[in-house]
């Protein structure tokens, strides 16, 4: 289920998801580069997970499941397929499912911001040279003389919001790790016919045991920061690993109508 996580400029090892290379956008060296309007989402065929934020729970939980990856340094994300190389929302022609809500991880490729030196904690605007979208004489340029256009401001205000959603994300899962919120979990599915259950896991979720649990300071804390509303459009989203479920196995569809069929346990 893990995600590469977004760590600022790495090694082409350790690029975030997507990102074949980072290099930053420069008014001397890219003088005359621009971006050509985005008509397809071909790079996102075959992802099966992207990062998504706290600020998009509301939107994103209303059309994917969201959950949690493993490790010390849980992250939510979005599951757009059950496996590595399923992806349910990309057309055969690469568009994306009408009406589905894109998450903003997608809608920032190719660019980010970026720390270039590792010894600075300034992040500088960087994006892909390696997307066939970015080259020289593009539709929308990136500068105008030796100024940014305005296609690079709208570009630069995009992601230096990302990131304030970033450490909003990190500040809630910090919380939901301190507070010992998160479990192993899984979901049990069970066709019709089949004689055992589909069983899928490998992801964290919010223990709803411990979760009724908490102390009335610890719930009120969760309520005032806003961390509770979140927690439950978590909770309300992870059902729809069914309809993911059903999407790769038609054959073996479990009525939507019948709740019973699916159990959210923890891990044994």
């Amino acid at each position: 289920m893990a995600t590469t996580p977004e760590n600022g400029a790495a090694p082409a090892a350790q690029l975030p998801l997507f990102y074949k290379s980072l290099t930053p956008l420069s008014s001397q060296a890219h003088k005359d580069y621009g971006i050509d309007e985005r008509s397809t989402l071909e790079f996102v065929k075959g992802i099966h997970a992207v990062p998504i934020t706290v600020d998009e729970f509301a939107a994103a939980q209303r059309h994917f499941p969201i959950i949690f990856s493993g490790g010390d340094t849980p992250a939510p994300l979005v599951l757009m397929g059950l496996q590595e190389g399923q992806n349910f929302y990309v057309n055969d022609d690469g568009t994306w499912k009408e009406g589905v809500y894109v998450p903003a991880y997608i809608r920032r490729y190719p660019f980010m911001l970026a720390r270039i030196r590792q010894d600075s904690e300034e992040l500088s605007l960087c994006f892909d040279d390696m997307c066939e979208d970015i080259g020289e004489k593009k539709a929308q340029a990136f500068f105008d003389g030796d100024q940014p256009s305005q296609v690079t401001k709208n570009v630069l205000g995009f992601c230096e919001e990302y990131e304030k959603s970033i450490n909003r994300t990190r500040a809630f899962t910090e919380e939901l790790k301190k507070q010992e919120l998160l479990m192993s979990g899984e979901v049990s599915i069970q066709p019709p016919g089949d004689a055992k259950p589909s069983i899928y896991r490998g992801f964290q979720m919010v223990n709803e045991d411990k979760l009724k649990e908490l102390r009335g300071d610890q719930a009120r804390k969760l309520v005032q920061n806003g961390g509770m509303p979140l927690i439950y459009a978590h909770l309300l989203s992870v059902h729809l690993i069914r309809e993911l479920f059903a999407k790769a196995n038609p054959a073996d569809s479990v009525p939507l109508s019948n709740p019973t069929d699916q159990g959210i346990v923890p891990d044994a």
